[in-house]
């Protein structure tokens, strides 16, 4: 069964980007520079080689919305863009954008016959095409930045064979994937160290406790030490805390007011703090208008983070007048804390029920998720992801549920079943219902 997020309008091209997402699919990832990849990199022409500069991002979470965050804030300052994210939520031309723009249908679809041209047949993964795809992209067209975000880990992902970025970020660490990365958080994070290079400046993003405590700082200190690496840590040499209606962002000792980011959720202004810290180290060579920080940060778009769901694509769920209806992709223990953050002050705020729409992959962990966010939970439903392989079913959940003394779970088989379910079996006249557990759902909510 192939991705359902590799359907396209276009039917030439989704087969196209089906023919590659198939590439090595069924075994075992491999973290390493495989020599395929290089190989296709030569016979671009070696774009890796003639980009712009580049700040590298990586972290377990809050990758994308750091991008997202400067690339508002650069565009808004005159600078054109590139950027590589992954996944995507709706078409595959989001991951790859151009100088204010995600490429378009024709030069994407040529963009992939020439590499599987080049490729010649060899044992290639989808990341590393698509990737090696990317960079041939970004070299072609003129930009001022590049903003490029790991795929999975940082010492062995593909987007590492950057040699000298301008500034290495290094966002959040929490588990996930550690089947690839390692059992531990120390493991984890010295993977995403991993992307740090000799002098280069690197942001280390504010870090839950249970990281700290985990001593996933001494990784990223020795690994800095002794590479040269000036560090900008959350807390140290920079810091940033909402402000009532606003943030107050310190770097280096000097303090800022800004406009909350327009991204929902208290865990976007610690991201927004790295994106922040990333911008003062190179605003040298990128400068900044006066006026470009508080005007990107109130224009930043990134769908599926803690998005409310409204207009057109609210309408055809039919809700109540005074129900909400929110997208969160976030799969992990730590984006369950986020959530559950949230949905305090939600309460704190208009105490509306909250209903829970949960899909999942199955290779994820459903009760790590779900905690944080159960105390204020009045009903949760449980819905496949079509189309992505093993989906979370209901006997993979019922033995946490039942130990948090939960016993029902309704059972649907899409987001929109489940919302008419909700809206029928309950009479309040406002109610939140929250869709989330995997950026997958993004179709069906779209």
């Amino acid at each position: 069964m192939y991705a359902a997020d590799l359907k396209h309008p276009d039917q030439t091209l989704q087969q196209k980007l089906r023919d590659i997402y198939a590439l090595n699919r069924g075994k075992k990832i491999d973290l390493s520079f495989r020599q395929p990849y290089p190989d296709l990199l030569q016979a671009f022409g070696n774009p890796h080689l003639s980009l712009p500069p580049v700040i590298h991002v990586a972290g377990t979470n809050g990758k994308g919305s750091i991008v997202a965050i400067m690339r508002s804030i650069l565009e808004e300052a005159g600078h054109k863009v590139h950027a590589y994210t992954s996944p995507h939520l709706l078409q595959f031309n989001e991951r790859i954008y151009l100088a204010g723009g995600n490429i378009e249908d024709a030069p994407l679809e040529a963009l992939i016959d020439e590499a599987q041209a080049l490729n010649e047949g060899k044992d290639i993964t989808f990341f590393e095409i698509t990737t090696a795809m990317a960079f041939a992209a970004f070299s072609r067209v003129p930009a001022d930045i590049l903003l490029l975000e790991t795929g999975l880990g940082g010492r062995l992902d593909c987007t590492n064979i950057i040699e000298k970025p301008q500034v290495c970020v290094i966002n959040q660490i929490a588990f996930d994937h550690t089947e690839y990365l390692g059992e531990s958080l120390r493991e984890i994070a010295a993977e995403k160290a991993g992307i740090m290079k000799k002098g280069v400046p690197c942001v280390i993003g504010v870090q839950n406790e249970e990281a700290i405590d985990a001593g996933v700082m001494d990784i990223f200190e020795e690994k800095a030490a002794a590479l040269g690496v000036p560090l900008y840590r959350a807390g140290q040499e920079w810091d940033v805390a909402p402000d009532g209606d606003e943030m107050r962002f310190v770097f280096e000792g000097k303090e800022e007011r800004l406009p909350l980011p327009n991204l929902q959720g208290a865990h976007q202004i610690d991201n927004a703090g790295a994106a922040l810290a990333a911008l003062k180290i190179t605003e040298n060579t990128h400068p900044l208008k006066a006026d470009s920080t508080p005007l990107g940060l109130r224009k930043i778009v990134w769908g599926g983070r803690l998005q409310p769901i409204q207009g057109d694509k609210a309408a055809v769920f039919s809700l109540p007048a005074q129900w909400e209806l929110w997208l969160d992709g976030g799969h992990n223990d730590s984006a369950g804390r986020a959530l559950g953050q949230q949905a305090a002050i939600w309460r704190q705020k208009d105490n509306k029920p909250l209903h829970i729409i949960l899909g999942m992959k199955a290779d994820k962990d459903p009760g790590a998720f779900l905690k944080p966010l159960l105390p204020y939970v009045e009903s949760l439903s449980l819905v496949n992801i079509g189309g992505v392989g093993g989906s979370l079913k209901a006997p993979d959940i019922a033995p946490f549920l039942q130990k948090q003394g939960i016993l029902a779970l309704h059972e649907a088989d899409n987001v929109r079943q489940a919302v008419q379910h909700i809206v029928k079996n309950n009479a309040a006249d406002s109610a939140r219902i929250l869709v989330c557990g995997s950026l997958y759902l993004a179709e069906q909510v779209y």
